[in-house]
């Protein structure tokens, strides 16, 4: 089956700053090593948190922003990337997950934007939307306990009225998690800061030749615009 993912209409002319930028590839596993790579975007944030905290990065103002234009309190409910950027800060380290959700989330620090990657077996299709939530969606939590995203929050909701994700770019779905079963993985990075779309076309670059290096498996990409606004992917 072919899945769509777009970001609904409601959602671009709410955010107008929204830059996004989406990756398939099939054929990826848990036996690459990836390491040495992560550990070059990662001392990329490093150097940066050297000179200014995380909370000073235009890039995560901006995502701070758009959160209390959601309503959220943003020092309470964080953009994935500034999650990490704050824990590298202060660990020193990020956590070891899977190998290309370690690397991404390095990439993800080194250009301080959200990058999201889900399990593309686990997304129900014909469609994937980011929208604001009804309020009947399903969301699982990474310990599987089951929530209902509040109505008009934003999420990723596929065809089967599952979200895989609360409050847009604070925390994914533990139901589309990347782990050791995963062989398609969608990845997603969003920007809300000027410059923005330069910057997500340099992230799915760089996602594209990192998984081409440690994979050598065949990838699609795309950056999303209001005047195209989809992405198509399948099996």
């Amino acid at each position: 089956m072919t899945v769509l993912f777009r970001h609904a209409d409601a959602v671009r002319a709410a955010f107008p700053e929204l830059s996004a930028g989406v990756l398939h590839a099939a054929g990826v596993d848990a036996c690459a090593d990836t390491r040495p790579r992560a550990a070059v975007y990662t001392g990329r944030a490093v150097a940066r948190l050297a000179g200014a905290t995380e909370g000073e990065f235009p890039e995560v103002l901006a995502w701070r922003r758009a959160f209390s234009r959601m309503g959220l309190k943003p020092t309470q409910y964080r953009s994935a990337s500034e999650s990490l950027l704050r824990r590298l800060r202060k660990e020193g380290a990020l956590p070891a997950i899977h190998p290309l959700v370690d690397l991404c989330n390095a990439i993800s620090v080194a250009y301080a934007v959200p990058v999201a990657v889900l399990d593309a077996d686990r997304i129900a299709g014909p469609l994937l939307e980011v929208r604001p939530a009804r309020g009947d969606e399903t969301y699982t939590a990474f310990g599987g306990a089951l929530e209902h995203p509040a109505p008009g929050e934003v999420t990723f909701v596929d065809s089967a009225g599952r979200a895989h994700a609360r409050r847009w770019t604070h925390r994914q779905s533990g139901h589309s998690a990347v782990g050791a079963h995963t062989g398609r993985v969608l990845v997603v990075a969003e920007a809300m800061h000027d410059g923005g779309a330069d910057v997500v076309a340099e992230v799915l670059k760089t996602v594209e030749e990192e998984v081409a290096a440690h994979w050598a498996v065949p990838t699609a990409a795309a950056v999303l615009t209001p005047a195209a606004p989809e992405f198509a992917f399948g099996h």
